[in-house]
């Protein structure tokens, strides 16, 4: 093997990292590198599915196109997607492996390292450079035993570690600092370099700061990132990102979203919220959906039956049903498309103890949730207008009724989805579908806007171009790629 390996490690969570990896992976890959990401663990409330058909954090799928190279399950071998109180649902190369709970997933989770590095040394049989990102924090020191994330890793494949801390959080000093003196010698040897991120103001003022950095850590700083305000316009890995959402400024169709305790792949709504002509309401719990939204989207759930319970708990049941009896659109995608019908049945305890529950009863629909998930892309044609989509799947269950005969979208001339007798009501399991520019646009035509975004596509390249053009104004590339080490 060739490549050479770089690890983009933070002072915490929440700190950049995965925004870094991405820029750096557009700034190389513009420089003639055959570039490739890497997450060896990764947590995330959202997935993508990749051309071999299983699944990776959306991160590192932003991060692959970035490289501007096809998604691989080898590009994040561990993906651990949270459930109910049951634990995490865990994913290896790609395919869902068990359910474990906390405790047990940290007691055998050096099995997993041998899949890591596997799908590490595979890419690295095509790639050049490979930019990997941790996850945390290499501080959390109660989690070095068996760290697979982090150092582990790092020690595990000889990478170079440059450590990078959010200066608008407060505490970069400390944390930076910090962290050297708590991982132990051997550890801190690895990290080469630190990059200051999300920095405010005039970087002037920091230079006292700086200076004490380099001369504390004795290690330099490969640069002061400003804060980048095109963030906002790329797929967001955690929910986190959901506390920090407002209403999109757009005016016009108004589109409210109850936000769900295990929302997943809530990118669908990303083209959404960049339409000049749709308002996007993410509703927090303790507020009642809009009495004068045009649109409830039940969205995505990592798990069904646990945010059914509670979205009643809420009394969005009451809202959604008072929505649709005066005439008002709902769209269900995934899990919201589950929860649409009459029952849902778990009859093996995938989600928890044997049994069913009643759905919302908009749609003449019931699912039967499964143990083998299904994970591919689609291309489709949406029913109601006859526009292209192109879409994916991932989730659990297979439904069916006599409203699935009144289709949202055919797959190969197939239905798929369905739709209440009067268009009104509808569910899907195609995820993304919003980022589908013509069919975007004919949907919200239907609810009476005029006005549209451009290309979501391209609207993301260009963000990502910007975001390596703001690496390459605020970092010392070249000497960030001499550190990279080679793969052993």
């Amino acid at each position: 093997m060739s490549a050479r390996v770089l690890m983009i490690q933070g002072t915490g969570s929440n700190v950049g990292k995965s925004l870094i990896c991405a820029g750096l992976c557009r700034a190389f890959a513009d420089a003639g590198l055959n570039v490739a990401p890497f997450k060896p663990q990764n947590m995330s409330n959202n997935a993508a599915v990749t051309a071999d058909g299983g699944e990776i954090g959306r991160a590192q799928a932003l991060q692959a196109l970035a490289c501007r190279r096809p998604a691989h399950t080898d590009m994040n071998p561990v993906l651990l997607k949270p459930e109910s109180e049951r634990g995490a649902q865990v994913i290896i190369q790609g395919r869902r492996g068990m359910t474990l709970g906390a405790r047990e997933y940290f007691a055998r989770r050096a099995e997993f390292m041998p899949a890591i590095l596997q799908s590490f040394r595979r890419l690295a049989e095509s790639a050049a450079l490979i930019i990997v990102e941790g996850a945390g924090s290499p501080a959390e020191v109660n989690l070095r035993d068996g760290d697979l994330a982090n150092m582990g890793f790092a020690r595990a494949v000889n990478a170079p570690v440059i450590l990078v801390g959010d200066i608008h959080r407060g505490g970069v000093i400390a944390s930076l600092i910090g962290t050297l003196e708590v991982i132990g010698p051997a550890d801190a040897e690895r990290i080469k370099g630190f990059i200051i991120n999300n920095f405010h103001g005039d970087p002037q003022l920091f230079s006292q700061g700086l200076r004490f950095i380099e001369e504390r850590a004795k290690r330099p700083c490969l640069g002061v990132v400003a804060h980048f305000s095109g963030a906002a316009n790329l797929p967001a890995e955690d929910a986190v990102a959901l506390e920090q959402t407002r209403p999109s400024s757009g005016q016009g169709v108004k589109i409210a979203v109850p936000r769900l305790p295990r929302i997943a792949n809530f990118d669908d709504l990303d083209p959404l919220r960049l339409e000049p002509n749709v308002s996007l309401h993410i509703i927090a719990p303790g507020r009642p959906l809009p009495r004068d939204a045009d649109l409830i989207i039940l969205p995505g759930s990592k798990s069904t039956l646990a945010d059914l319970a509670f979205l009643r708990r809420q009394g969005w049941d009451i809202d959604i049903l008072a929505h649709a009896r005066q005439g008002g659109r709902v769209l269900g995608v995934c899990g919201g498309y589950q929860m649409l019908g009459r029952r849902i049945h778990d009859p093996r305890g995938i989600e928890g103890p044997p049994g069913s529950a009643d759905g919302l009863g908009l749609l003449d629909v019931q699912t039967t949730l499964t143990a083998e998930k299904t994970t591919r892309e689609r291309a489709a044609i949406h029913a109601a207008t006859g526009q292209p989509i192109r879409a994916y799947e991932i989730h659990l269950g297979e439904t069916s009724g006599p409203d699935c005969a009144v289709p949202f979208a055919r797959v190969n001339g197939k239905p798929e989805g369905a739709a209440s007798p009067d268009g009104l009501i509808s569910g899907t399991y195609l995820h993304g579908a919003f980022a589908s520019d013509a069919f975007r646009r004919a949907f919200l035509s239907a609810l009476g806007a005029e006005d549209f975004a451009p290309s979501y596509a391209a609207h993301v390249e260009r963000t990502l171009d910007d975001l390596a053009e703001h690496l390459r104004a605020h970092l010392d590339l070249e000497r960030l790629l001499s550190m990279a080490g080679d793969v052993t």
